[in-house]
């Protein structure tokens, strides 16, 4: 337990040192679609829950947050407040009707909706049709000014930070081994007295507002949202973010986001839209080599030099 509070440490050190070394808006950007991640990892990692809409909760938080922030002029907090609050209420909605079924049928209930939702923002006159709702403003926090890129990285770091911590208090409660029980048998859970459909909406609930959490943040950042942060293709990539991570681990969707994230910031320009063809390479090869992921491919390794057993 010593040395894994050491190593929480050390990455809460290594994320308050970042901007000193490192784009501080690129940085931005991972953490909020590393939040994405470790949300939707909770939901398939930790409860064997596959969504393929995972974007409607995302999506809908960035226009939320932006129409309230540049509409309503509300405070920042409450921007982002009301962002999560309507992911949340959208996962129990959706929840209620995915949960009823397993397996690919869930999968697809789940993307069906979240194109429905896709086409809601696309038709509705507030969200800007396929212009997207631009000009957000940042606000101010305490006085400090968002605007400027270190005060906003402050802010998304602290909540980020929150967050992991939510989801990492999730996980190790007895609620988060009753989602694992699922996991691995749900026939058993079901049969020692567990509600099992209630445990499933409350993470799906749970890991929806984390969701918007990551979507709030994201509209806060670039000032934007867009129909691309509802599609397929997003609920797509949260998915590749979360298995060349490691599925089910804690640090797995982070190193995830960290690589898809940094590709497709960086070699966009280089390369155009072969960075694509790149993440399919990397998705392929992961599969082939690193079925558990890079975080858990390195943990077995770990554990296999130690003698330790998994736990």
């Amino acid at each position: 337990m010593k040395r894994t509070s050491l190593g929480y440490l050390a990455c809460l050190a290594l994320l308050l040192l970042a901007p000193a070394v490192l784009y501080p808006v690129l940085v931005m950007k991972v953490l909020c679609f590393a939040l994405f991640a470790c949300a939707f990892n909770l939901l398939l990692g930790y409860t064997g829950l596959l969504s393929f809409g995972h974007a409607l909760f995302f999506g809908s938080a960035t226009y939320l947050t932006g129409y309230a922030l540049k509409a309503w002029q509300v405070p920042t907090l409450a921007g982002i407040a009301l962002g999560v609050l309507g992911a949340a209420a959208l996962g129990w909605i959706v929840g209620s009707l995915a949960i009823r079924r397993q397996g690919i049928y869930f999968a697809m209930i789940t993307l069906a909706l979240a194109q429905l939702m896709f086409f809601v923002l696309l038709q509705s006159p507030f969200t800007g049709g396929e212009d997207g709702l631009q000009g957000v403003p940042r606000g101010t926090l305490f006085g400090l000014d968002l605007a400027n890129d270190y005060t906003l990285y402050y802010l998304v770091a602290t909540l980020f930070a929150a967050a992991f911590w939510l989801i990492q208090r999730t996980i190790q409660s007895p609620f988060g081994q009753t989602l694992k029980a699922i996991r691995e048998n749900e026939a058993r859970a079901i049969s020692l007295g567990y509600d099992v459909d209630k445990y499933k909406l409350l993470a799906f609930v749970l890991s929806a507002a984390l969701a918007g959490l990551a979507g709030a943040l994201k509209t806060l950042l670039f000032g934007f949202a867009t129909l691309s942060d509802a599609h397929w293709h997003t609920s797509g990539e949260v998915v590749l973010m979360t298995l060349l991570g490691g599925m089910g681990t804690v640090l797995g969707p982070i190193v995830g986001a960290g690589v898809i994230v940094t590709l497709q910031t960086e070699m966009a320009e280089k390369v155009g839209s072969l960075v694509t063809v790149m993440m399919g390479l990397i998705f392929i090869v992961c599969v082939l080599v690193f079925r558990r992921g890079v975080v858990g491919e390195g943990i077995a390794l770990y554990h296999r030099m130690t003698g330790e057993k998994p736990r």
